[in-house]
Protein backbone atom coordinates (compact mmCIF):
# COMPACT_ATOMS: atom_id res chain seq x y z
CA UNK A 1 0.00 0.00 0.00
CA UNK A 2 1.25 3.45 -0.88
CA UNK A 3 0.44 6.74 0.78
CA UNK A 4 -1.71 7.54 -2.26
CA UNK A 5 -3.83 4.45 -1.61
CA UNK A 6 -4.27 5.65 1.95
CA UNK A 7 -5.38 9.08 0.71
CA UNK A 8 -7.88 7.39 -1.60
CA UNK A 9 -9.28 5.33 1.28
CA UNK A 10 -9.62 8.36 3.53
CA UNK A 11 -11.21 10.39 0.73
CA UNK A 12 -13.68 7.57 0.15
CA UNK A 13 -14.54 7.49 3.85
CA UNK A 14 -15.07 11.25 3.95
CA UNK A 15 -17.12 11.09 0.74
CA UNK A 16 -19.53 8.76 2.50
CA UNK A 17 -20.43 11.42 5.08
CA UNK A 18 -23.43 13.71 4.88
CA UNK A 19 -23.17 15.25 1.39
CA UNK A 20 -24.53 18.61 2.49
CA UNK A 21 -22.02 18.88 5.33
CA UNK A 22 -19.20 17.83 3.02
CA UNK A 23 -20.24 20.30 0.35
CA UNK A 24 -20.20 23.11 2.89
CA UNK A 25 -16.87 22.10 4.39
CA UNK A 26 -14.26 24.82 4.12
CA UNK A 27 -11.40 26.27 6.11
CA UNK A 28 -12.15 28.71 8.88
CA UNK A 29 -11.23 32.35 8.33
CA UNK A 30 -8.29 31.94 10.72
CA UNK A 31 -7.00 28.89 8.85
CA UNK A 32 -7.43 30.64 5.50
CA UNK A 33 -5.45 33.65 6.72
CA UNK A 34 -2.69 31.40 8.04
CA UNK A 35 -2.54 29.54 4.74
CA UNK A 36 -2.32 32.78 2.76
CA UNK A 37 0.46 33.97 5.07
CA UNK A 38 2.44 30.76 4.55
CA UNK A 39 1.93 30.86 0.79
CA UNK A 40 3.14 34.45 0.64
CA UNK A 41 6.23 33.62 2.71
CA UNK A 42 6.91 30.65 0.46
CA UNK A 43 6.61 32.75 -2.71
CA UNK A 44 9.13 35.21 -1.27
CA UNK A 45 11.52 32.47 -0.13
CA UNK A 46 11.09 33.60 3.46
CA UNK A 47 9.58 30.41 4.82
CA UNK A 48 11.40 28.36 7.45
CA UNK A 49 11.35 24.56 7.71
CA UNK A 50 8.59 24.42 10.33
CA UNK A 51 6.37 26.73 8.27
CA UNK A 52 7.08 24.70 5.11
CA UNK A 53 5.98 21.53 6.90
CA UNK A 54 2.82 23.29 8.05
CA UNK A 55 2.10 24.52 4.51
CA UNK A 56 2.64 21.01 3.14
CA UNK A 57 0.07 19.64 5.60
CA UNK A 58 -2.47 22.28 4.60
CA UNK A 59 -1.96 21.38 0.94
CA UNK A 60 -2.40 17.64 1.56
CA UNK A 61 -5.58 18.21 3.58
CA UNK A 62 -7.00 20.56 0.96
CA UNK A 63 -6.39 18.01 -1.79
CA UNK A 64 -7.91 15.25 0.32
CA UNK A 65 -11.09 17.22 0.97
CA UNK A 66 -11.31 18.17 -2.71
CA UNK A 67 -11.00 14.51 -3.72
CA UNK A 68 -13.70 13.56 -1.20
CA UNK A 69 -16.02 16.27 -2.53
CA UNK A 70 -15.54 15.00 -6.09
CA UNK A 71 -16.32 11.44 -5.04
CA UNK A 72 -19.39 12.56 -3.11
CA UNK A 73 -20.62 14.52 -6.14
CA UNK A 74 -20.25 11.42 -8.32
CA UNK A 75 -22.21 9.36 -5.78
CA UNK A 76 -25.03 11.89 -5.74
CA UNK A 77 -25.13 12.04 -9.53
CA UNK A 78 -25.37 8.25 -9.85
Amino acid sequence: MTVYNLYDEIAELIAGLNPDKLKGMKASEEMQQRLEYLIERSKNNQIDRKEKDELDHYIVLERLIRLAKLRASKRLAA
